[in-house]
């Protein structure tokens, strides 16, 4: 396997742990689903964050091109990243290895899509899912600036909501907690901090029970029509995220305000 430097992979048996760190890299994401989908010796995947958050996204100064301008208007700093964005989520989708969202910490933006790309969810009860593209204010740092949420949100939110609260939750970045999200029936499980790995850990143990082969295609017929969504949607909100970035450096930075 590759080294990383925005997240570290670490191995037992047959279950891959990928630990996202706070350095935030969409292309490493996907390298690593990619990778772990052809290794066979590999049955189930835990995916989780560090440092008490699951993944928050870089504060704004991360965006900016020495000399000024924006990362994501840069044609090849956008395909990097907007084609990362494209092939995580597919391998994620796709891989036949049940993913298990271990969301330590707030789930924020690319966070929360990432989490909802999981095949199960196990959450501390008090973290926070929120996509904040549209605009909001993150703990800790400035408010958001106004954006498509291309990550995956649009795409994968309403899989799991009903028209009116996905379009609440999108258009409006209302944050819930894991426990609210349990009690919505929208994630598996939400427990205390200490309780976190225990409970994932016997989720492993029940995943590993099952016979390989058997559990890999029920993955694959389960998310059928998830694969099907994310290529209507995926890509057109990729490609809308981009206009957005677009638009801001093209009025210095401000949200237009009338259509």
């Amino acid at each position: 396997m590759a080294d990383y430097t925005s997240l570290n992979l670490d191995i037992a048996g047959q279950v891959a742990t990928v630990t996202m760190l706070r350095a935030h890299s969409h292309e490493e994401i996907a390298d690593v689903f990619i990778r772990l989908r052809s290794d066979d010796s590999i049955r189930v995947i835990i995916l989780t964050g560090s440092d008490g958050e699951f993944h928050v996204p870089a504060p704004a100064s991360h965006y900016v091109l020495p000399g000024g301008g924006n990362k994501l208007t840069d044609p090849a700093a956008a395909w990097r990243v907007f084609s990362a964005i494209v092939r995580g989520h597919q391998a994620m989708a796709e891989i036949e290895k049940p993913v298990i969202a271990k969301v330590n910490g707030p789930a924020l933006g690319f966070g929360q899509s990432l989490a909802f790309a999981c095949d199960l969810i196990v959450a501390n009860r008090e973290a926070v899912f929120m996509d904040h593209h549209i605009g909001a204010k993150i703990p800790g740092r400035d408010r958001s600036f106004s954006n498509v949420p291309g990550d995956g949100g649009a795409a994968l939110i309403p899989l799991f909501m009903t028209p009116t609260k996905a379009k609440e939750y999108l258009m409006l970045a209302k944050p819930y907690t894991g426990l609210e999200l349990e009690r919505m029936g929208l994630v598996n499980y939400a427990v205390e901090a200490d309780a976190l790995d225990g409970k994932v850990d016997e989720l492993v143990q029940g995943l590993l029970e099952k016979g390989a082969y058997t559990l890999a295609w029920t993955k694959r017929l389960c998310n059928r029509h998830v694969v099907e969504q994310l290529n209507r949607v995926l890509d057109a909100g990729v490609g809308y995220e981009m206009v957005g970035f677009l638009q801001r450096e093209l009025r210095g930075g401000q949200d237009p305000d009338v259509l």
